[in-house]
C-alpha cells in the first residue's frame, strides 16, 4: 500500500507498506501471507471476484491486536498514519476526525477489495499532465486526487476518502472557461476582494447556464415543429458548433500568461504555508463540501491556482481554507513485477488451491 506523506508536507515522496504477500512453490503451489499488524507473516487468503478486482482475507486476525490493547493499537497508528503523537494534536475536531478515520479502517483488519485505477487519457490541449495528486484537506490530513481534463472542465475526483466526502467524488471541478484575473499582491491580500471577484463569475456563469438551457429548450422546441428530414441539419449544426467552442477554448489555454506574484488573503488558512509565491494563471471552480457521512454535499465557489506543471492549488471561498496539490511521481517499482498474464496465472493457481 502506498500512503501519502505525512501532513502537511505535499512534495515529500509516498510511504511504502506491505499488505500480503505470495509465495511460489513448486509445481504451481503457492501460501498467501497477511502483513498486516506487528507480529510478522501469518496466514492469508487471496479470491479473484471479476476482472480488475480482487479481495484479501486474513485467517489469523489475532496476529493484528496488541498487548496494550485498542489505545496501544491507536496510538502506534497515529505515529504511522500521522507523524505525530495524540498529545501533539490540540484541536478537538481534528481529535474527533483522527478517531474516526482509526475506527474506519481498522475494522476491517486487511480483509480489503482491490480495484484497478485507469489513469485518465493525457492530450496535448491539456493545462497540464492529468494524473494523481497529493493534496492537504485541512483536518483530515493528505488525501490522494486525479485531476483529469474534460473539454471545457477539469475535475479533480478523490481515490481517498474521509469522513465527509468519500472516495469517488468529484472534491473540484475547473471551469476552464472562465479564468480569473486576481488583482495585484497588496490587493489580494484582502479576502474580501478575492470573494468579490469570484461572486461576479459565479453569478455570470448561473447567467450564462441558464441561457444555454432556454437556447437549449429553444431548438428542441423548433426540431418538434418541422418534420424529421429538416431536424437532422440542425444537428449538425450545433455539433459544429460544439466542435468551435472546444477548439476556441484550447486556443485560450495556450495563451496562458507568465507567472506572476501570488499570495494567500488574510484569514485564509493554510495547513502548508511553504505554497509556491508565483502562479501561472487562475480558474473559477467550485468545491464539494458534506458534513460527516456525506449529508447535505453542495459545491461551493473558489479558486484554481496552478503554480507549475506539478503543483497547483484551490482556495475554499466559504471556507476560507486553501488545499494545496502535489503530483505523484513515484514509479511504483519497489519489487519486480510479473508479466499480466503471469500474475493473472498466479492468482488462478491460488484460488484453485484455495478451493
Amino acid at each position: 500500500m502506498y500512503l501519502p506523506p505525512h501532513d502537511p508536507h505535499v512534495d515529500d515522496p509516498m510511504r511504502f507498506k506491505p499488505l500480503f504477500r505470495i509465495h511460489l512453490m513448486e509445481r504451481k503451489c503457492a501460501t498467501v501471507e497477511c502483513m498486516y499488524g506487528h507480529k510478522g507473516p501469518h496466514n492469508g487468503h487471496i479470491q479473484i471476484l471479476k476482472k480488475d478486482e480482487f479481495s484479501t482475507k486474513c485467517n489469523q486476525t489475532d496476529h493484528h491486536r496488541m498487548s496494550g490493547g485498542r489505545q496501544e493499537e491507536f496510538r502506534t497508528w497515529l505515529r504511522e498514519e500521522w507523524g505525530r503523537t495524540l498529545e501533539d494534536i490540540f484541536h478537538e475536531h481534528m481529535q474527533e476526525l483522527i478517531l474516526m478515520k482509526f475506527i474506519y479502517t481498522s475494522q476491517y483488519d486487511n480483509c480489503l477489495t482491490y480495484r484497478r485505477i485507469y489513469l485518465p487519457p493525457s492530450s496535448l490541449d491539456d493545462l497540464i499532465k492529468p494524473g494523481l495528486f497529493k493534496g492537504t484537506y485541512g483536518s483530515h490530513g493528505l488525501e490522494i486526487v486525479m485531476l483529469s481534463f474534460h473539454g471545457k472542465k477539469a475535475k479533480g475526483t478523490k481515490i481517498t476518502g474521509d469522513p465527509n466526502i468519500p472516495a469517488g467524488q468529484q472534491t473540484v471541478e475547473i471551469d476552464l472557461a472562465h479564468p480569473l484575473q486576481l488583482p495585484d499582491v497588496e490587493n489580494l491580500r484582502d479576502f474580501s476582494e478575492l470573494s468579490r471577484i469570484v461572486l461576479e463569475v459565479q453569478e455570470q456563469v448561473r447567467r450564462e447556464e441558464q441561457e444555454e438551457e432556454h437556447r437549449q429548450e429553444e431548438e428542441d422546441h423548433s426540431q418538434q415543429a418541422v418534420s424529421q428530414p429538416a431536424a437532422n441539419p440542425l444537428g449538425g449544426e450545433g455539433a459544429e458548433g460544439e466542435e468551435t467552442a472546444a477548439g476556441a477554448e484550447g486556443t485560450t489555454q495556450d495563451k496562458a500568461p507568465a507567472s506572476r506574484p501570488f499570495v494567500l488573503p488574510m484569514g485564509v488558512i493554510s495547513r502548508n504555508e511553504d505554497y509556491p509565491r508565483t502562479c501561472r494563471i487562475c480558474f473559477y471552480g467550485t468545491g464539494l463540501i458534506a458534513g460527516h457521512g456525506f449529508t447535505s454535499p453542495e459545491r461551493t465557489p473558489g479558486v484554481f491556482v496552478l503554480f507549475d506543471d506539478d503543483r497547483f492549488g484551490f482556495i475554499w471561498l466559504e471556507l476560507k481554507s486553501f488545499s494545496l496539490y502535489s503530483r505523484i511521481k513515484v514509479s511504483f517499482q519497489n519489487a519486480e513485477a510479473p508479466s499480466r498474464e503471469a500474475f493473472d496465472e498466479m492468482l488462478k493457481n491460488i484460488q484453485s488451491l484455495a478451493t
